[in-house]
């Protein structure tokens, strides 16, 4: 009892979308301390072999190289973990990208679509490749990163905002529809944390944005990594067993609901 108190995830096999960095790297470092296998989905081969050499040491990683836009690279490496593992467990949607920090009628379509491809489509094409394996064990976890902006919203940065709103309504339905079947989804919201993807800000904008994101959290603080790798590896465990199509909050209290 104590070992898997200790080891939630002993002998589970979880998938990490961009999983190379930041949150993605932190709960791939979580579910491998729970005892877990991890393979590490991510568009970025040099970032990707950094964290296999970091990871390695902890246990079992592989890597594949995805785009999560792309149904053919998701169809081989899930057949990769079925091959290599037997199973897959755990599903982990955090592959994103913030896009422009500009008003909404200054998205061009081709960047709206690109930010809504990623982190909405993509992660239901995750979904949509993994659920069935997941029904034919009957068991399962899916854990999607969503974020405070879609319950509330951000101010220039529309189609992130509508893309987070979209994976927290996914994970509704699918939570709905897997109910009886053994596989939960849930999803997570945090607020900012401060890693990489503020590098994908312009400069001229991103001592501002993070000013203003800091002052709407009252703990007045970043979200850090790791405390977010903390929910998402106990709603991968047995130990969340009656929560699926749910909102799990980690906003420092910006957002209490």
């Amino acid at each position: 009892m104590t070992d898997t108190l200790a080891r939630p995830l002993e002998g589970r096999h979880a998938i990490v979308t961009g999983g190379a960095r930041g949150i993605g790297l932190a709960i791939a470092r979580r579910c491998l301390a729970n005892g877990a296998s991890v393979a590490l989905w991510d568009v970025e081969a040099a970032t990707l072999a950094e964290a296999e050499q970091q990871l390695a040491p902890l246990g079992t990683v592989i890597t594949s190289l995805v785009d999560v836009r792309d149904e053919d690279q998701i169809a081989h490496a899930a057949a990769q973990s079925q091959e290599r593992f037997g199973r897959v467990d755990v599903l982990v949607n955090n592959a994103g990208v913030l896009g422009p920090t500009v008003p909404a009628w200054e998205h061009t379509p081709a960047q709206w679509r690109h930010v809504l491809d990623i982190n909405l489509t993509g992660a239901w094409l995750c979904c949509r490749a993994l659920a069935p394996l997941m029904l034919a064990q009957r068991r399962g976890r899916i854990v999607n990163i969503a974020s405070v902006a879609g319950k509330e919203g951000n101010g220039f940065n529309a189609a992130y905002s509508a893309s987070k709103a979209g994976l927290i309504a996914l994970t509704k339905s699918l939570g709905k529809e897997l109910a009886s079947s053994g596989v939960l989804v849930n999803c997570i919201t945090p607020s900012a944390a401060d890693t990489a993807v503020f590098a994908g800000v312009p400069a001229e904008h991103r001592e501002q944005l993070r000013t203003t994101l800091l002052s709407r959290v009252p703990m007045g603080r970043f979200v850090d990594v790791d405390e977010v790798a903390a929910m998402a590896a106990w709603l991968a465990s047995d130990e969340c067993s009656f929560s699926t199509g749910a909102v799990f909050d980690i906003s420092g209290g910006r957002s209490m609901y």
